[in-house]
């Protein structure tokens, strides 16, 4: 929402300031500047919008509309300004602020959507992963931990720390193998943070874009004679407009000159939120998650209200009776599990939802690290109406996606059988699916849709 609202901001300062300081004749041709603002926003919320060609047609478009206003006295068809446009890198009259903004608008703004759509498949993926339901295998040992102390006439006896980490490495095993995918996937995020705090951050660029645009049509005004005979030496000379218009001279019509705002005029955003302090808030969330998956045994079974402890190793429940647990720890990842003493792990199969959440971390890190060296990211269109060619998730102006070019399905049904098992251990299920959503409530925050 911050972002969404910068550019609002941004919008309406550029209007207010052209409103006071053109008047009408940035009123008559205010779509100029809407349909750039448009654009700006319909790329950051995936649309299919190539930057560079945008904003080399609104610089060809303020040109045509500019080249007629110091030209009054000649009428131009659409093929003559078409040819007029046709001029814009050669003559440069708008100075360097094209060239200049254009890179700081693709820089920033690949920046600031990749940013937000890496939180978007990071969250996705999160979720995703916390619906996978438990095998058969994992309830048993699960029940086995929790309740099978009472059975033995030991309900205060809570389950040996060690016990519990194999229980937990064998139950999560497939999801342990997105670690290093996952953390592959944060370091690309955070190299991105960076280019939201450095030059290039689309708070700097889009607050003075009012400022620019302007300094460039004054440009435009002190060179236009010089521009003009270019313009007429390349395109031929124009055809003389009526004897209404001709009369009309260059100062009656543009004759204003540039007024800056004050900075104490300019709206804030999100109630003075800065960019600044959300980038620090959420880079601190991201370096937290890393190694998230590896260690969620560890994070499970070091709660008290589980496990005894690692401190209490002899008067705790081992699977059997009150006594310490034997049997080695094993590492974590589907592999490693097939020797695990507690969970019945089959090695052979991986859990392929898993591998696919997996294959979404890796296609989204490539493009974070494209996004980082400035190169624009190709996300799958799936709109009606931009379902062709180019950039872009297909998302509307108001809803920002949450698909992308990788396709991922829910968790698959569970037969008949497995639904039987698991609805005798649903709280452990249930538990581990709570466990897998404190990473969501902690690390994504809405703000950032």
């Amino acid at each position: 929402e911050f972002f969404r609202e910068l550019l609002e901001n941004a919008e309406r300062s550029l209007n207010d300031m052209f409103v006071r300081t053109y008047g009408m004749l940035y009123m008559q041709n205010s779509e100029v500047f809407q349909d750039l603002f448009a654009e700006l926003k319909r790329y950051y919320t995936g649309g299919n919008v190539n930057l560079e060609e945008m904003l080399n047609d609104f610089w060809a478009r303020l040109l045509e509309r500019m080249f007629q206003l110091i030209n009054p006295q000649y009428h131009f068809s659409e093929d003559y300004l078409e040819c007029v446009s046709k001029y814009t890198d050669q003559l440069k009259p708008f100075g360097d602020v094209p060239r200049k903004l254009k890179v700081q608008v693709t820089r920033a703004f690949i920046a600031a959507r990749t940013f937000v759509q890496g939180l978007t498949v990071g969250r996705e993926v999160a979720n995703r992963v916390s619906k996978v339901s438990p095998t058969p295998g994992c309830i048993r040992a699960l029940m086995k931990m929790l309740y099978c102390p009472y059975c033995r006439g030991l309900p205060t006896v809570k389950p040996c720390n060690n016990y519990c980490l194999n229980v937990m490495k064998g139950c999560l095993a497939n999801q342990a193998d997105l670690d290093t995918e996952w953390n592959l996937f944060i370091d690309a995020m955070l190299l991105v943070a960076e280019r939201l705090e450095g030059p290039f951050n689309i708070e700097s660029v889009m607050d003075p874009i009012d400022v620019k645009i302007s300094e460039a049509i004054m440009n435009m005004q002190e060179n236009s004679m010089q521009v003009s005979a270019k313009v007429f030496q390349g395109c031929g000379q124009p055809k003389p407009a009526p004897a209404l218009r001709s009369s009309r001279s260059v100062p009656e019509n543009f004759n204003t000159r540039f007024r800056p705002y004050i900075p104490e005029e300019r709206p804030t955003t999100a109630a003075g939120t800065s960019l600044d302090r959300l980038v620090t808030d959420i880079k601190e969330k991201l370096k937290l998650s890393k190694k998230f998956w590896s260690t969620l045994p560890y994070t499970i079974c070091k709660d008290e209200r589980v496990t005894a402890g690692p401190s209490v190793e002899e008067d705790c429940w081992n699977g059997h009776t009150k006594a310490r647990y034997l049997p080695e720890i094993m590492n974590d990842g589907l592999t490693n599990q097939i020797n695990n003493p507690e969970v019945d792990v089959d090695i052979t199969r991986p859990d392929t939802f898993i591998r696919q959440q997996i294959m979404a971390l890796r296609v989204m890190t490539n493009k974070l690290k494209n996004a980082y060296n400035g190169n624009d990211v190709n996300f799958q269109d799936t709109s009606d109406e931009t379902s062709g060619s180019g950039s872009g998730s297909g998302c509307t102006d108001d809803i920002c996606p949450t698909e992308f070019d990788f396709v991922t399905t829910e968790a698959p049904p569970v037969d008949s059988d497995r639904r039987e098992v698991e609805a005798s251990g649903t709280q452990p299920g249930c538990s581990l699916q709570t466990l897998f959503l404190i990473f969501l409530s902690l690390l994504l925050q809405r703000q950032w849709r």
